[in-house]
């Protein structure tokens, strides 16, 4: 990074005092902004959902194409950017001045009104039929989602608004207490409020309650608000026996029954909040059981995918990341925790009847009801995330990728528009340090773009598949305000203003803001889309008042991912009568301020007013966003030219161009920009690859490379290439190691899973792999090795429980028993017939599979493995030389014979001389840990005359208590400090070899029934003298 000159700094209180001058003037803008919008919206487009900015004209619904699921799942028909921007007017309505103040309140209450004569008070009577609609009866294919969050979450947030729940400065909504009181809330403009908006959000509610008629509690993604949902012919909806439906209603539709994780599993925040608030748990609990219904069908690697099917449960993609289709989710799990700590059982679920929807009325399973469950629910994913997502710092700066679900491995390198939510949601749940580096990116993205583009590569450093619009999307802006409200950093001012300045520059049109077709080009696209004015609006204007009296609310509520702020209130349900259809009921808003309660914020740095402007990886992120390419731009280029010059209120500053792309974001003041500042030392992996030379007739086939359940066997090393990363970080005994071992992260191009293993045969490495090669050395385990043992029948049913819990061997082991065969792992096969070939095989090998029943075997025992640890010290004597045991076959039984048949399970050995006939005519010896010292036992051994059926082998089983302190599955290895003795206590002649395992009781007695045991040596792969954690020779 070049180094910056500056005259010298400001003192800091000149940098607050300007600060403070500026906080007015950037919130006069947003302001500015949201009302451009709004007014043009009512003016040309009311009561249609949306505006046509570059055309002043009405958007709604694409009626000749209902194909058109881009406007069509979004715009319902009832007046969706006046729904969305209500929440935004009462943000508006607590202005630091009494004519903003009241402006903003009358556009709210006036917006409510006009909505009401268009679809009514949600009353069964006169009043409830609207000029459109009686409620939300219209003929309209919606998206669940999309209605949920924008209208459901709308109506709800600005009905909290209303009756007082969610503050607004100088606004107090009456409180009644006596019964003759008529219960409405009387405004100036003549309307009386008595709880339309609450009427109405639970009517939509209703509406979209047939969605849940599915046998997975996944909702369908679409339903009609008139018609409800009879395109999903297979619903059990089509099947309610009791109202004389047995059978479908018509033979199966075409209708995509693909719905998405954040689709199905983000309503209960505002279903929650409606089911609280009308005492109707329906909406509560199915939005519950969706959310669980997805995170119960999480892949292996603890994360949830894009797209699943409503009716079948079946993951339909095998993507997985935090952007879209998947973003909500992880959100609504943490905000979940937030919003029901306040209240987390609804008091009228065990009383309500049942419901139409199946099984809405029973119990719910405890976790669904409790909190923490959620709170677990956002760790566990958090955890996984960073484990298969998240790319560190070796990666120039620190990104998310796209994975595979189920294994971890990456399959696409692309950022997406949508997850940059997620620095905000880290926020929110305290990871500041980890959200501060993603939202750096961003921000220099923003800076390279002035937008973000919907998906953008990492990899290439350009816009990715030619997906380069922004729709005026709030997810940036609204991670800037929660980090500046959690650190009070002026960076991420600065950063809203370059947004500000950015959106006035190149999407002003003078009937309101365009969306951008190509950030690239600056074409724009002629929508403004509702949650412009619902979220980056808001976000905007609550970054620029930090006394507004949501960021001073000392209260359990939570902005939805539309941007509505909503909260459970404290006082009953049943207390608060104007929830009902009855409108002469009576509000009871909480008295008291609660914004008083507030925590302080921290405290600034005292030699530097701005932390993230001084951070030394600042450069990094820029350098990934690749800014150091951009030219700079010295012209002037927006329609906003010719406006500003008659409107004083535009700057120089809202149509240029920035011109210092190498320090962001460029709206920074030199004041803010450390002098001589130096960048930190980029961090790269060492990474390289291995290819091996191919064999005179050795030819790569399909068959070469075997999926496994846990990674891939390799059955050939003719013309293998591996590729290989120092990423891999050792925790001994919960305390992280300074050295990082390798890892497979690509064999032949196929990209491999963090958690992902490679096994190679011993036989297959050993032709290979030269001694003297320093990037791939063959290295025996001189401590660990595994016991094969064959057990008897008896055990066949407890199998499992009898020793796979008892080690971890992705600690204790460099190899992996239980290899669980699936198809061969080939990709790319350049030729058809090739492709066919290996298509037939594949087909041969999965049918074979399926048929293979498990044989029996001439013993009908089953081979299991138990890691073992050979001793040290001057007592120790070397393991027999025996060749290797083979493991047991993809049905677990035997493979060829044991060694050694004869075993004797005694108990410690301490207090008395075993018989004579114990060494001389058994080849193993089983006895338990403690009571006396290692050398004891073995002295406790009679002396025997060697022959191949005398003792060949002391076992000695540990219990936990004895390896206190040490993660499960490790051990220390037995000290014999002095030479073994016999029992006349002489010096033994002929040492006996002694291992130890672990397991306790279970363990020992699994050798009570053992009949066979042998012995398999472990051996790992090194490159460079560091173990490849992820390579395994079996």
């Amino acid at each position: 990074m070049p180094r910056l000159r500056t005259s010298g700094l400001p003192s800091l209180h000149l940098l607050y005092a300007l600060s403070c001058a500026d906080f007015g003037l950037r919130r006069n803008e947003a302001e500015h902004m949201f009302y451009h919008g709004y007014d043009n919206y009512m003016k040309h487009a009311f009561p249609e959902d949306e505006l046509k900015p570059l055309t002043c004209k009405p958007l709604g619904r694409d009626r000749m194409d209902p194909t058109h699921i881009a406007v069509n799942d979004v715009l319902g028909n009832y007046s969706l950017s006046l729904v969305d921007s209500l929440t935004t007017l009462a943000v508006l309505a607590s202005s630091s001045t009494e004519a903003k103040h009241f402006k903003a309140l009358r556009h709210f209450q006036s917006g409510v009104a006009a909505l009401v004569e268009q679809y009514g008070d949600g009353t069964n009577g006169p009043a409830g039929q609207g000029v459109r609609a009686r409620g939300f009866d219209l003929d309209s294919k919606v998206q669940v989602f999309e209605t949920v969050i924008r209208g459901v979450g709308g109506l709800l947030s600005a009905h909290q608004f209303a009756v007082g729940d969610l503050p607004i400065t100088g606004y107090h909504p009456p409180r009644t207490t006596g019964a003759n009181t008529s219960g409405s809330i009387q405004w100036p403009n003549g309307f009386r409020y008595n709880g339309q908006l609450l009427r109405l959000a639970q009517d939509l509610g209703n509406r979209l309650l047939p969605a849940f008629h599915t046998e997975t509690g996944i909702p369908y993604p679409r339903v009609n608000l008139r018609h409800g949902i009879p395109f999903y012919s297979e619903s059990p909806l089509h099947r309610d026996a009791e109202n004389g439906m047995c059978h479908s209603i018509q033979q199966r539709s075409g209708e995509l029954t693909e719905t998405c994780s954040a689709g199905a599993g983000s309503l209960l925040l505002e279903f929650t909040t409606l089911s609280r608030l009308t005492g109707d748990p329906r909406f509560e609990q199915l939005s519950k059981k969706a959310f669980w219904s997805i995170w119960e069908r999480k892949g292996p690697t603890g994360l949830v995918g894009a797209g699943i099917d409503a009716e079948s449960g079946l993951w339909t993609s095998s993507y997985t990341g935090i952007g879209a289709g998947i973003d909500s989710f992880y959100e609504y799990a943490a905000k979940a925790y937030v919003l029901l700590s306040a209240a987390p059982v609804a008091a009228s679920s065990a009383t309500h009847p049942p419901t139409t929807v199946s099984n809405a009325h029973n119990a719910s399973p405890q976790h669904y009801e409790d909190p923490e469950s959620y709170l677990g629910v956002w760790k566990d994913a958090h955890a996984a995330i960073n484990h298969h997502l998240r790319r560190g710092r070796m990666y120039i700066h620190p990104h998310y990728i796209q994975a595979d679900l189920f294994t971890g491995a990456a399959r696409a390198f692309w950022f997406d528009s949508l997850g940059a939510f997620f620095p905000g949601l880290l926020t929110l749940t305290g990871d500041v340090e980890e959200a501060t580096e993603a939202h750096l990116l961003n921000t220099a993205l923003w800076s390279r773009y002035s937008a973000l583009p919907e998906r953008w590569s990492t990899s290439s450093g350009s816009v990715e598949g030619g997906l380069g619009w922004w729709g005026g999307r709030p997810e940036f802006i609204e991670s800037t305000y929660h980090l500046y409200r959690a650190t009070q950093d002026p960076w991420y001012l600065h950063v809203g203003e370059m947004v500000m300045r950015d959106i006035k520059r190149r999407c002003w049109t003078r009937c309101g803001w365009a969306g951008i077709q190509d950030v690239r080009t600056g074409e724009r696209s002629d929508r403004m889309e509702s949650y412009f004015l619902s979220e980056t609006a808001k976000y905007l204007i609550l970054l620029f008042q930090p006394d507004h009296p949501l960021n001073k609310l000392d209260a359990p509520f939570v902005f939805s991912t539309e941007g509505h702020p909503l909260i459970l209130p404290r006082v009953a349900t049943q207390d608060r009568a104007y929830t009902t259809s009855d409108p002469k009921a009576a509000p009871d808003v909480g008295s008291g301020d609660s914004s008083a309660r507030t925590c302080p914020p921290p405290a600034h740095h005292p030699l530097s007013e701005s932390s993230v402007a001084t951070r030394g990886d600042l450069y990094h992120a820029a350098n990934l966003a690749r800014l150091h390419f951009m030219p700079t731009h010295e012209t002037l280029e927006s329609p906003l030219i010719e406006y500003s010059a008659d409107h004083p209120s535009v700057s120089i500053s809202d149509v240029r161009s920035p011109s210092n792309y190498t320090y962001f974001p460029w709206t920074l003041p030199l004041e803010l920009v450390p002098q001589n500042a130096t960048c930190d030392k980029m961090t790269a992996r060492p990474t390289f690859d291995i290819t091996f030379p191919t064999h005179p007739h050795g030819v790569l086939t399909p068959g070469s490379l075997q999926r496994v359940l846990n990674g891939i066997l390799v059955n050939s090393i003719s013309g293998l290439r591996l590729g290989m990363i120092q990423d891999v970080k050792v925790d001994i005994g919960g305390v992280p190691s300074s050295t990082e071992l390798y890892r497979v992260q690509a064999i032949n191009n196929i990209a491999m899973g963090k958690d992902e293993k490679i096994f190679v045969a011993k036989d297959t490495a050993a032709d290979a792999v030269n001694p003297l090669d320093p990037n791939f050395t063959r290295v025996r385990d001189m401590s660990m090795l595994d016991l094969v043992v064959d057990v008897a029948p008896e055990q066949m049913c407890t199998k499992q429980n009898t020793t796979s819990h008892l080690f971890d061997n992705s600690v204790t082991s460099t190899s992996s028993p239980d290899l669980i065969y699936s198809s061969p792992a080939h990709e790319n096969v350049p030729h058809e017939s090739s492709m066919r070939h290996a298509f037939n095989s594949l087909i041969e090998h999965v049918a074979a599979l399926i048929h293979n029943e498990p044989q029996e075997t001439t013993t009908g025992s089953l081979r299991e493995y138990f890691p073992a640890i050979t001793p040290t010290g001057a007592g120790a004597a070397p393991l027999p030389d025996v060749e290797d045991a083979l493991g047991p076959d993809m049905s677990g039984s035997p493979r060829g014979g044991l060694l050694w048949n004869s075993i004797y399970v005694a108990d410690n050995n301490c207090n008395s001389r075993l018989p004579v006939s114990v060494p001389r005519d058994h080849q193993i010896l089983v006895m338990k840990r403690g009571g006396c010292s290692f050398g004891q036992k073995l002295q406790n051994i009679p002396t025997f005359p060697p022959s191949k059926d005398s003792l060949q082998l002391v076992i000695v089983v540990s219990y936990d208590d004895a390896e206190a302190g040490l993660p499960p599955g490790w051990l220390v290895r037995p000290l014999l400090e002095k030479r073994q003795l016999t029992p006349a206590g002489l010096s033994r002649h002929r040492p006996i070899p002694m291992v130890m395992v672990g397991g306790g009781d279970k363990t020992h007695e699994v050798f009570r029934r053992a009949v066979g045991l042998g012995l398999k040596r472990r051996y790992s792969i090194q490159a460079q003298g560091v173990p490849i954690s992820n390579l395994i020779v079996i």
